[in-house]
């Protein structure tokens, strides 16, 4: 769904959530092909018995990249990611656990080499069904100022 906001346009506390997404065996197993990780926190079953978490966890690439992917249900044409801060895995996510992120705009700012653009920050916290936090980051986007477009 596209919807079209300027920097002006964003609400510090404006917030939405996700649906969830319960993470398989096989998305480890295709994120384990894809990044090269292959190491036994995530592909040996009966080695994490012996360890802390008892049981596989899932990625923290990968909880970040279904955790953030769940966010791309809205484009916005005068915005665009600059990166991501402050990323975080507090707690573990397990085959069967079902994620979602609520999305919150945190702060807005001056973007110092850009003056047509903005820094909009946006937390983003992504959840699992027991309400612990599985991964946190700030998403910082640029985004074009009101009439920016016609050279204001």
């Amino acid at each position: 769904m596209e919807v079209e906001q300027y920097f002006e346009d964003y609400e510090i506390g404006a917030m939405r959530q996700t649906v969830g997404r319960t993470i398989s065996e096989a998305d480890i197993v295709f994120h384990a092909g894809h990044s090269g990780d292959f190491f036994p926190h995530h592909m040996d079953e009966e080695w994490c018995k012996t360890q802390p978490f008892g049981a596989r966890v899932a990625h923290g690439t990968m909880t970040f990249a279904i955790g953030i992917g769940l966010t791309a249900t809205q484009i916005n044409p005068r915005a665009f990611t600059y990166g991501y801060e402050r990323l975080r895995f507090p707690r573990p996510v397990y085959i069967g656990d079902t994620i979602r992120t609520t999305v919150t705009v945190g702060r807005k700012e001056d973007d110092p080499k850009r003056p047509g653009y903005g820094r909009v920050v946006e937390v983003c916290e992504t959840t699992k069904q027991d309400g612990s936090t599985v991964m946190y980051c700030e998403h910082v986007l640029l985004v074009e100022r009101r009439g920016a477009e016609n050279g204001h």
